[in-house]
């Protein structure tokens, strides 16, 4: 061992022996948006689970992931740090980033018991070992694989909502569609309320699993110094949502228990999160200190306190940002990038190459049609009608170009439809809001904000395209996102 990995190692374990570390369960989604919870209070799907997590804990109302693409998101969220920042890792289907550590690695060197279960990192070439810890078949596998007296963390990962769907089996299990809240992005169509409930049926199966793994937890004893968490990598899989910096493919739900800590539980918290925080989060817990340091910051205090704000180091904003996420241009391997800042108050966008297609190219050679969003029900609606005058609307909106500055005014607007970028009253907002997103992109190593933005682009797509992004249910196949 060198020296070098000796200092790390002494960092990393500089551990209080007054307090006993917590054990930490990691629960995330693929593809599961806000407000899709019924603590969020969504009508029709049904999250007994995810609802007891937040009751007993705390739950995040404004929490975004780094990015809208899972690859890049679940990078963020292992490491800490904005996906633009990890090079190759900015892209879906990507190598792991070499160098970067990994919360589940750090804890693993300061003596916890690390592994994972399912999606963990990806789609994309994983580090060696894993960025998660060892892959284990199964929850019982990993709990009977614990040795005594030693603190663990289990990545419980999902490839539920992600599409695709058993058409009708959100209707066939007893959901109402006409309760259905179809965002006014989309038509409000029977064809569209029922896709939306099949999606509602694989959040509930997944809030099952999570339920089954907090009886696991119970039985054996572990609850109350564990931490839970759930969450999602990223936005739902329709139109104008995931692959979106519209709130539709940025806003998760996100809960946190810890009953050995979080003394003030049933809590709503209302400023920005980002899930760039978990890493922090989870080493401060652990009483560990990160080899290097992170873009995302702890939320300890918030969950030790008795607020559902945080005065002192409340966030006014928060970042967002889109490289490629399939190789659905014109042509080569270009991407539509795009970063945003998002306040209480506005949600602005920068679209550095308005000329490209937000959504994937009409029609590509190798892949299908506005490949960035998801084969759906929903997507085949909006383009069998995209010329018909009452739907057409929905076309523009999922799929014509957009303009380099995209500004929307939250309190009149909530559903980011209507650009007020152009509008002379809104220019000095605008101003501010751009000069603040790209500050923040800068000390956080964008390479847009250089000359190397194009480097991005560069970095090999390790994905199959092919004519049709149906994927196959293990959540790692050749075109899962």
């Amino acid at each position: 061992m060198t020296l070098k990995h000796l200092i790390l190692l002494f960092l990393i374990t500089s551990l209080s022996s007054a307090e006993q570390r917590p054990n930490i369960v990691f629960c995330i989604a693929d593809d599961w948006g806000w407000p899709h919870a019924s603590s969020y209070h969504d009508p029709v799907v049904k999250t007994p689970h995810f609802d007891h997590i937040a009751k007993q804990g705390v739950l995040f109302q404004h929490a975004y992931v780094s990015s809208p693409s899972c690859t890049p998101s679940r990078n963020a969220i292992l490491t800490g740090k904005y996906h633009w920042s990890l090079g190759q890792g900015a892209n879906l289907w990507s190598h792991f980033p070499q160098g970067e550590h990994t919360f589940p690695r750090i804890l693993e060197r300061a003596g916890y018991h690390v592994g994972s279960y399912r999606k963990a990192f990806g789609p994309g070439k994983d580090a060696k070992p894993p960025a998660a810890g060892k892959i284990y078949k199964s929850p019982d596998h990993f709990f009977t694989s614990l040795p005594p007296n030693q603190p663990f963390c289990f990545w419980f990962g999902t490839s539920d909502p992600h599409r695709s769907y058993k058409k009708g089996s959100g209707i066939n299990s007893g959901m109402n569609p006409k309760k259905v809240r179809v965002p006014p992005v989309l038509p409000n169509t029977p064809e569209i309320q029922s896709d939306i409930c099949d999606y509602y049926f694989e959040v509930q199966r997944f809030d099952s699993q999570v339920g089954d793994l907090l009886k696991l937890l119970a039985n054996n004893d572990l609850l109350k110094n564990t931490i839970v968490i759930m969450t999602s990598d990223h936005g739902w899989p329709f139109p104008r949502g995931k692959s979106n910096l519209y709130d539709l493919g940025t806003r998760v739900p996100l809960a946190i228990m810890w009953p050995n800590a979080i003394k003030h539980t049933n809590r709503t918290f209302t400023d920005f999160v980002s899930l760039t925080d978990i890493a922090p989060t989870l080493l401060e817990a652990a009483n560990i200190s990160p080899p290097a340091p992170m873009h995302g910051r702890s939320l300890l205090p918030i969950l030790q306190s008795n607020q559902l704000s945080d005065p002192q180091n409340k966030r006014a904003s928060v970042i967002t940002g889109k490289e490629r996420h399939t190789p659905c241009q014109e042509s080569g391997s270009q991407s539509a990038p795009c970063r945003a800042i998002r306040t209480h108050q506005f949600l602005y966008i920068h679209n550095f190459k308005p000329n490209r297609w937000p959504a994937g190219a009409p029609v590509g050679e190798k892949r299908s049609n506005y490949a960035d969003i998801d084969d759906s029900p929903t997507k085949s609606f909006i383009l069998k009608h995209k010329d018909d005058s009452k739907y057409s609307q929905f076309y523009q909106l999922a799929c014509a170009k957009r303009p380099q500055d995209e500004l929307y005014d939250l309190s009149n607007d909530p559903h980011q439809i209507n650009n007020i970028a152009h509008k002379p009253q809104f220019q000095n907002t605008l101003k501010t809001l751009k000069n603040q997103l790209f500050e923040k992109l800068t000390t956080t190593g964008d390479l847009r904000m250089t000359n190397h933005g194009d480097q991005y682009e560069n970095w090999p797509y390790l994905g199959r395209t092919q004519q049709s992004n149906t994927i196959e249910r293990n959540g790692m196949n050749e075109w899962s996102e």
